[in-house]
């Protein structure tokens, strides 16, 4: 056996071979790591796109109070998002808040949807987001009714009232004037707070104010179809003749103003009210109740005397009942007579006064109003308040009035009138001035100085005790005259009264029904008809025989 070169010495024969063996696919405990961290990651980055919310832009005036990354987004108070970046609007007018929201509020949103920047805020009545002033300010959002997806929206700069989701209908209301109505102004039912103002904004014709208010479950039951709404703002004082009024809701009417509802108590109970139904908004309680009606004619009425205290809205009344009111006063010159006349503009319900009637226009009226001006109707202008001396107009029926007709004339027909109170007096007392201007007065004077000289001169004379004895004598003897005619000429009058009492009860007895000569006269004229019935037969024979004068009756 060979040895190999510096080997220590020869190997044995009986050692075994050396087998051969291939390595197996094992994974390293260093790869563990990091394909733990791969899987991690790809979850992370399937749930992190999977349940990523909406991104978002806002658009406010001013940035106050927000801050990205810090602002929060929240909805009932739960925190559904945050502001993550605040930029300025390329014209530099409003600034862009874009906001991350979680999936959670995807479905809240829509072009219906609100967002608003909660601050602390003091108002007339209430006082809210005083835990900002600690945490800072946040967004509120209002989801609103379902619509259309999108994800720009316009922030309010107000806080709305926040009705989704609460119990109760919303209804309109339509004023001429805003009033100090204001969003959040309180909605009363018989002085109990069940609602408030949602919203106001100018309605399309631009004539009238849109107010959206929401009435809370229960009470929105309470709302029909004829229920009256009337403004409660501030302190309702008036003046009449049962004498001063005073009347307000609560202090909080004062501030910020409010508004009342309720049914008319004269009439059937009607139908509740849908949602989002109209209604009108009256001025006061007193306006609720005024009955209206459909049909409304103008007229024309002219006053030639002042109209001092007549004005546009100034009540149009018959006998003391309104009917209309006056529309509008003017001042016209006529050229032709060279006179100021003063044409007043009245509009009057004449189903007021006609209810019975089916009137469909003016047109039907003229029958009516052409009997009522022949038999007197008339219009004056009288006093309706001493204290502040407004007028009004006055329709009643004067049966001693001119005659007068109604001017059928386009575009309005003119009624006649007459002079009111004041210038019926007015004129009287003129009359009698200008009478006592034309006396002779210097003349009058004169006389009277000339009576009384000749009274004190005549006082002096020694004439007057000779007349005065002379008086006393006379009626001395008149006296002894009168005592004559008691004792001589009364007993002879009152004997003479006896006899033709008893004359006449003579006469009364034989006039009788049941008397003898009654009776007697009676059949006495019952003789003469007879006779005169004969006369008349042989009057009437003989027109037609004139020959019985010479041949006898029956004779030839």
């Amino acid at each position: 056996m060979m040895s190999e070169p510096g080997s220590k010495g020869p190997l044995p024969d009986d050692l075994p071979e050396p087998v051969v063996r291939s390595p197996k696919n094992r994974i390293s405990l260093v790869w563990v790591i990091p394909l733990l961290a791969a899987v991690i990651g790809a979850w992370l980055a399937y749930r992190g796109v999977t349940e990523k919310g909406p991104v978002i832009t806002i658009s406010f005036e001013s940035a106050e109070g927000l801050e990205a990354g810090k602002t929060k987004i929240k909805y009932k108070d739960v925190e559904l998002g945050k502001v993550v970046k605040i930029l300025l609007s390329s014209d530099r007018n409003y600034v862009l808040v874009k906001a991350e929201l979680d999936k959670q509020a995807e479905g809240l949103l829509s072009e219906q949807t609100r967002f608003w920047v909660v601050r602390a805020r003091v108002a007339a009545t209430e006082v809210k987001g005083l835990a900002t002033l600690f945490s800072g300010a946040h967004i509120a959002m209002d989801p609103g009714p379902p619509g259309p997806p999108v994800d720009h929206f316009k922030g309010l700069e107000t806080p709305p009232i926040v009705t989704s989701g609460m119990p109760g209908r919303h209804f309109i209301l339509l004023a001429e004037r805003r009033s100090s109505m204001d969003v959040g102004s309180p909605v009363y039912y018989r002085q109990i707070r069940v609602g408030e103002v949602a919203a106001y904004n100018l309605a399309p014709d631009g004539r009238t104010i849109r107010f959206n208010i929401f009435i809370r479950a229960p009470y929105h039951r309470y709302v029909l179809k004829n229920t009256q709404f009337w403004n409660v703002t501030g302190i309702d004082f008036s003046l009449s003749a049962r004498g001063i009024q005073l009347k307000t809701e609560t202090l909080a009417t004062l501030l910020m103003g409010g508004i009342a509802f309720d049914s008319p108590k004269d009439s059937s109970p009607g139908e509740r009210a849908e949602e989002n139904t109209v209604f009108t908004l009256f001025d006061n309680v007193e306006a609720s109740r005024v009955k209206h009606y459909a049909l409304k004619t103008r007229w024309l009425i002219n006053f030639n005397g002042s109209v001092r205290g007549l004005a546009a809205g100034a009540p149009v009344e018959l006998r003391g009942i309104p009917i209309g009111k006056v529309i509008d006063v003017k001042l016209v010159f006529d050229e032709e007579a060279v006179v100021l006349n003063i044409p007043v503009l009245i509009e009057i319900e004449p189903e007021r006064v006609l209810s019975g009637q089916s009137l469909a226009g003016i047109e039907d009226l003229k029958p009516v109003m052409d009997q009522l001006v022949a038999n007197g109707l008339r219009a004056q202008l009288k006093t309706g308040n001493l204290l502040t001396g407004q007028k009004l107009v006055e329709f009643d029926i004067h049966p001693d009035a001119p005659p007068d007709k109604i001017a059928w004339e386009d575009p309005y027909p003119r009624l006649p009138t007459l002079p009111g109170r004041v210038e019926t007096i007015t004129s009287q007392i003129v009359s009698i001035i200008n009478k006592l201007e034309r006396l002779p007065v210097e003349q009058i004077a004169a006389d009277l100085q000339a009576t009384i000289q000749n009274t004190r001169k005549l006082s002096g004379s020694p004439a007057l005790p000779r007349a005065l004895d002379q008086l006393n004598a006379v009626l001395d003897d008149l006296q002894r005259f009168v005592g004559s005619l008691e004792s001589d000429v009364t007993p002879e009058i009152l004997k003479t009264l006896r006899q033709v009492q008893n004359s006449l009860t003579s006469a009364r007895s034989i006039l009788d029904s049941d008397a003898d000569f009654q009776f007697m006269i009676k059949n006495a004229m019952d003789e003469v008809s007879k006779s005169a019935r004969s006369l008349r037969v042989l009057t009437e024979y003989l027109e037609h025989h004139p020959e019985a004068f010479i041949f006898g009756k029956g004779g030839k």
